[in-house]
């Protein structure tokens, strides 16, 4: 019953982005910035190339002086590659989502440590709606046990209560 109740949830999450379509990132941007601040001993982190109604994180690449990751599709995975110059080193790849280019150095999942995490929705407790491949959920597993993972999202994607299973990974802080 749940994953029927999940399909839902991430319908009417869609709508609700497709509504807000041109909902501004700067604002979660700023709170992104204050939050890493926080973080001098975080070295790694690893971040996204937004899809539509998906914050756009661009304005936070040049403010923080951090090694930047992207993820790319492999099969069923999220394989992390550091990018420098996000306008030369990425290009369209899975799904129409920016990535890499191929030549880039491989970081392992293991080695970051922040992860900003798109979603369709979250709540405040850290539940994490995706779209559904379970992409994230699968490579956050697998990263270290002190990674904090932070729910990036704009305010109106975050909900009372997100459908979770068993699988579901949570965030640690959610900013919207």
């Amino acid at each position: 019953m749940s994953d029927v109740n999940k399909q839902r949830q991430r319908e009417e999450l869609r709508r609700i982005a497709l509504v807000n379509h041109a909902a501004d990132s700067g604002a979660v941007v700023e709170k992104l910035l204050q939050e890493l601040e926080r973080l001098p001993d975080a070295r790694v982190v690893a971040a996204y190339m937004a899809l539509p109604g998906e914050v756009d994180l661009r304005g936070l690449f040049d403010r923080v002086n951090k090694d930047w990751v992207f993820p790319r599709v492999r099969g069923e995975n999220l394989n992390f590659y550091r990018v420098r110059n996000i306008d030369v080193e990425m290009q369209v790849g899975a799904f129409g989502i920016m990535e890499p280019i191929d030549r880039l150095e491989e970081v392992k999942v293991e080695e970051v440590d922040v992860f900003l995490c798109p979603g369709l929705g979250f709540d405040r407790d850290g539940g994490r709606l995706g779209r559904g491949r379970g992409f994230y959920d699968r490579m956050l597993k697998q990263s270290k046990a002190d990674a904090i993972k932070f729910g990036v999202c704009f305010p109106f994607q975050i909900v009372d209560k997100i459908v979770t299973v068993d699988h579901d990974v949570r965030m640690d802080v959610v900013v919207g």
